[in-house]
């Protein structure tokens, strides 16, 4: 049941029907993926999505300036001043953190793929390392890649306070957040826009095996991977052993994950953050694909988001300009996020299966860190402040989250 996520009595199922890309060929299956973009676009440019006609939503002064491509990603002066720094910092990345053995007051620690927890008695201490997962495991680790999560998602959980409060109490590390203790729900909120995707619960990978109710979602049929949802969807997911399963919302609340009330303020805040943040990203000219949130239940009732924010680690994100001519000519979108990672170890080797992965080449590394670096800068507008010093990042962590902790005590 999980594995298609039908849905049941409590929650009727979502029919999407395609208000946006309407598919009227007489027999669409006859066509070929290539053959049915065309047709698909051709017979319907008039109600082409917003993220596709990018420049209509621009300030004339946006409209002006360059367009955002792959092509100035990889050949900015930025570009090479970051990788200088980048490949310098292979050697000093934070893979492993042992803060309850060096900072007074630390408690227990819970290792998660990226995430290092700690009890810190009131308050839990959350270090962002720089291991790199996908495929439920870690594949790497990435110079650089914790600040930046770090602080992309403290920008975001600052920039959406009017949608939704969140744990966030401070954050004195450029890799470490302090946040409130919550009851965390063990479901993360999935939000999609567009068919895409390579692992096993991905949208395309489910729908190209011919599924077409998933998590509650009646999905249309004719679609082809890479294209546009007629409205955003979203498709929670909880945990089983070592993986994530698909649940609809009828198992969520059956099995007690949550309450129906939890569930439905969580769905929709989910629903207005990834509805906001892909506004926020086509203003700088690229498409929030898809993403996941996750939330938790404060003392007094209040639904928290926690966890991060709209990062390049949760989120799928495309550049905007260049996806509708590629996606009329069966090409993969330009991606800005961890997805060509994904597919270097998807050709090279079983990710679920294998007991040992190869390594990630240094040049794949070097540019995940740039690409991450990149879009922090180009959603916030700011300069990314690279390190200046050699300190370990250990080290200074310790020294950081000590001196905060008794400022708070």
């Amino acid at each position: 049941m999980a594995q298609n996520c039908i849905g049941g009595a409590l929650n009727p199922p979502k029919i999407l029907t395609p208000k946006c890309i309407p598919i009227s060929h007489p027999n669409p299956s006859s066509l070929s993926s290539s053959s049915l973009r065309k047709f698909i676009l051709t017979k319907s440019k008039k109600y082409l999505p917003p993220s596709i006609c990018i420049s209509a939503s621009m300030s004339s002064s946006q409209q002006h300036q360059p367009p955002l491509s792959l092509e100035a990603l990889k050949t900015s002066e930025r570009r090479n001043e970051v990788l200088n720094a980048i490949q310098s910092s292979l050697s000093n990345c934070l893979s492993v953190t042992h803060l309850d053995l060096t900072v007074p007051g630390l408690k227990s620690k819970t290792r998660g793929k990226v995430r290092d927890i700690y009890d810190g008695g009131n308050y839990l201490v959350l270090v962002t390392t720089d291991r790199q997962s996908a495929f439920d495991r870690v594949l790497a680790s990435i110079p650089f890649k914790g600040q930046v999560l770090n602080e992309t998602s403290l920008w975001w959980f600052n920039k959406t306070q009017h949608i939704v409060p969140n744990a966030v109490v401070s954050a004195p590390d450029k890799n470490v957040t302090i946040a409130k203790k919550c009851s965390v729900f063990p479901v993360e909120f999935v939000v999609r826009g567009y068919v895409t995707g390579s692992t096993d619960t991905s949208l395309w990978t489910v729908y190209k095996k011919g599924v077409r109710n998933y998590c509650g979602n009646v999905l249309p049929d004719g679609m082809v991977k890479n294209q546009k949802l007629p409205e955003n969807i979203l498709t929670p997911t909880t945990k089983a052993a070592d993986h994530d399963v698909p649940v609809t919302p009828d198992e969520i609340i059956q099995r007690g994950l949550m309450s129906r009330a939890d569930y439905e303020e969580a769905s929709k805040r989910a629903l207005q953050l990834f509805q906001y943040g892909q506004q926020v990203a086509m203003k700088h000219g690229l498409v929030l694909v898809d993403t996941k949130y996750e939330f938790g239940k404060a003392p007094d009732g209040t639904v928290l988001l926690v966890d991060e924010v709209h990062t390049p680690d949760s989120s799928r994100y495309w550049i905007g300009h260049s996806y509708q001519e590629r996606f009329w000519n069966g090409l993969e979108p330009e991606n800005v996020d961890k997805e060509f990672l994904r597919l270097w170890f998807n050709d090279h080797c079983n990710p679920y299966e294998d007991k040992v992965l190869p390594d990630a080449p240094e040049e794949l590394v070097s540019e995940l860190a740039w690409r991450y670096i990149f879009l922090f800068e180009t959603i916030t507008n700011s300069s990314f402040e690279i390190p200046t010093t050699k300190e370990p990042i250990h080290d200074r962590i310790t020294q950081n989250v000590s001196q905060a902790l008794k400022s708070l005590s």
